[in-house]
């Protein structure tokens, strides 16, 4: 499992290109499908989960949609526009930042100019 530090910052990510990806989802959706698509090496938590979900919402990235389930109420998240835009903007600027981590910890060996 990775740390919670490392985590943090690709949260939103995450989170904005699994509902690019499913259309819409709940949050206990979110975690699992997450765990499981991770072979369990990122274990995102409610806590972690719901204020970056809240924060998303009140930029106007995601939407909600609330549908009662028997007694209970669940609430959907799925992208605005904009969240579709910022999506793809955060999925390309993480791959750079991967790219730039490998050049910088020596992983990978620079090629061209650069």
């Amino acid at each position: 499992m990775y740390s919670s530090e490392l985590l943090k910052g690709t949260l939103k990510t995450i989170v904005l290109n699994l509902l690019k990806d499913k259309g819409r989802m709940y949050g206990y959706e979110i975690t699992q499908r997450v765990k499981e698509l991770t072979g369990e090496k990122i274990q995102i938590t409610e806590g972690a989960l719901y204020p970056t979900l809240h924060a998303l919402e009140s930029q106007g990235e995601l939407q909600t949609e609330e549908v009662f389930i028997g007694k209970r109420v669940r609430k959907y998240y799925s992208l605005t526009e904009k969240g579709q835009s910022t999506a793809k903007e955060k999925v390309n600027e993480l791959v750079d930042f991967m790219n730039t981590m490998k050049f910088l910890l020596d992983l990978e060996p620079r090629t061209g100019n650069g």
